[in-house]
C-alpha cells in the first residue's frame, strides 16, 4: 500500500523515512502542514508492532499538531516524528545525532522536541547537529526545558473548566479523577489535582511510575485495563491514544473526559458516541497544548516562564467556547474543534 493510500494520509506535505545503518535508527518524520509556520511536533520513541503502525501514528499525530498549533495561536504548522524502538537500536547520543541530521536535512521545515520515550538529554544530542529543536535545558528565567509541566498545567486548567461546565462545580475539592498514565505529564497533573483537593485513582503499565506516584501522593491504584471504567467524575487519559472506542465508551462511568494523551478518540465518530452518553469531552489537542506553547516560546526566543503561563492560561477559554457551541448545537466537541482549526489553517494558507 502506498503512503498516499493510507487511511490517515490527509494531504500531508511530506513524509520522510530514515534508515541509518550505523546506529540502527529507523524513524519517520511526517509534515502535515506548514501553512502557519514550520511544522512543529515532538519526537516519540516507541516499540511499535510494525512499521505500518509507526506510520499510522506519525500521520495521525502530525495532523493533530497542525490543529493543536492552530487553535493555540502559534506560528507553527504541524509535524511529528516517531523512532521505532528496537533491541538493535538502543537509545544513545549517536542515535539521536543521526535523527538530528535527518531533521537538519529538512532545512527548517520541521522543528522537533521531546515526546513519549525521549528526554531533554536526548534533545541535547539532537541539538549538537541541528538548530531545529526545542525542549532544551532552561537558562535562567527564560522559557524552555522539559515541556511536560506546562502540558500538565494546561490539562489541569482544562479539567477545572470541564468540571464547571458539566458538574457545575467551581472547585475540584473531592472531585474524583482517574488518571491513566503517571509519567512526566501524568504525575505533574496528579500533583496539581491533589493540591486542588481532588481524589485520585491511577494506573500505569510502568511500575516505576506507579511507585513514584504512590510514594508522593495519596492515590488509589487500579489495573490499567480497569481504569477507563472507574466510577469517577473525570477520566484523564495521559498515556497513549486510541482508548476511546466503540467498545470502551459504553462502559465509561465518568461524566468528563479530559486528559493529556494525543489521539484519544479511535475514530471521529467516537466523539459523537461520548456526546450521546452526555460525557463531556475536552478535545485532546486543545487541552494538552501547554507543552507546545512552551516549546514555541523557547524556539522563537525572547520569552519567559511568566509569558508561557499566561498563554497556557488561555486554554480554558478556548475549551469554554467549544463547550458552549456544543451545548447550543448538540454537535460533538471534537468536530467543533476540528472545524475551528481547519478555518485557521485555511486563512493562514491564503495569507
Amino acid at each position: 500500500m502506498s503512503v498516499f493510500d493510507h487511511p490517515e494520509f490527509d494531504q500531508h506535505e511530506s513524509v520522510t523515512f530514515i534508515d541509518d545503518a550505523d546506529t540502527g535508527l529507523q524513524a519517520i518524520i511526517a509534515i502535515h502542514s506548514t501553512a502557519l509556520g514550520p511544522a512543529a511536533g515532538g519526537c516519540r520513541r516507541w516499540q511499535y508492532a510494525d512499521s505500518k503502525a509507526a506510520l499510522t501514528d506519525a500521520l495521525r499525530l502530525s495532523r493533530g499538531m497542525t490543529y493543536k498549533n492552530a487553535i493555540a495561536g502559534l506560528k507553527f504548522g504541524g509535524g511529528k516524528s516517531v523512532i521505532l524502538a528496537t533491541d538493535d537500536a538502543p537509545k544513545s547520543p549517536q542515535l539521536f545525532r543521526a535523527f538530528g541530521r535527518a531533521v537538519d536535512a529538512l532545512n527548517g521545515q520541521y522543528v522537533t522536541a521531546e515526546d513519549v520515550g525521549c528526554s531533554v538529554d536526548d534533545m541535547r544530542s539532537v541539538n549538537e547537529v541541528t538548530r531545529y529543536v526545542s525542549g532544551l535545558p532552561k537558562s535562567g528565567a527564560s522559557a524552555g526545558g522539559d515541556p511536560s509541566p506546562m502540558t500538565a498545567m494546561g490539562v489541569f486548567l482544562g479539567i477545572q473548566a470541564a468540571v464547571r461546565e458539566r458538574l457545575g462545580k467551581d472547585s475540584l475539592q473531592d472531585v474524583t479523577v482517574a488518571v491513566q498514565g503517571v509519567g512526566h505529564v501524568g504525575l505533574n497533573l496528579c500533583r496539581l489535582l491533589h493540591e486542588a483537593g481532588a481524589r485520585l485513582t491511577v494506573a500505569d503499565v510502568n511500575r516505576h511510575n506507579l511507585q513514584l506516584a504512590r510514594d508522593e501522593l495519596p492515590v488509589t491504584e487500579v489495573a490499567p485495563n480497569a481504569l477507563l471504567f472507574s466510577n469517577v467524575d473525570v477520566l484523564a487519559p495521559c498515556a497513549l491514544g486510541n482508548v476511546l472506542t466503540a467498545q470502551t465508551i459504553p462502559n465509561i462511568q465518568a461524566r468528563v473526559v479530559a486528559g493529556a494523551a494525543n489521539n484519544q478518540l479511535a475514530t471521529e465518530t467516537d466523539g459523537a458516541r461520548l456526546a450521546a452518553r452526555e460525557i463531556l469531552y475536552a478535545p485532546d489537542y486543545v487541552i494538552n497544548a501547554g507543552g507546545i506553547i512552551n516549546v514555541a516560546h523557547e524556539y522563537f526566543g525572547n520569552s519567559s516562564e511568566e509569558k508561557v503561563l499566561a498563554e497556557v492560561g488561555e486554554i480554558p477559554r478556548r475549551l469554554e467556547k467549544i463547550f458552549a457551541e456544543a451545548a447550543e448545537t448538540g454537535e460533538a466537541t471534537n468536530l467543533i474543534a476540528d472545524r475551528m482549526a481547519r478555518r485557521i489553517v485555511a486563512a493562514g494558507a491564503k495569507g
